[in-house]
């Protein structure tokens, strides 16, 4: 059996200028660039996330789709009783 699934993960700088990145596995799969950035710089601007004193989301960096494929070899979790 084979699983796709598409996950948009953002990219920003936090506070401290390091990287950190949110992943968002149920995003719809057209959006556009701008769209996207627009909605980054909102979540950057509302500066609801912090940790420590240090905004994890200060500065937008890059947004892209990751596309994952699992083929599945053998599963025997269905109806095995532990």
């Amino acid at each position: 059996m084979v699983t796709k699934t598409k996950t948009l993960q953002l990219v920003f700088l936090n506070g401290a200028n390091k990287k950190v990145n949110l992943s968002l596995p149920d995003a719809a799969a057209n959006l556009a660039g701008t769209e996207v950035k627009k909605a980054m710089e909102t979540i950057a601007n509302a500066k609801a996330f912090a940790q420590e004193g240090v905004d994890l989301y200060k500065t937008p960096q890059s947004a892209s789709y990751v596309e994952r494929t699992v083929t599945s070899l053998f599963d025997n979790t269905q109806g095995q009783s532990m």
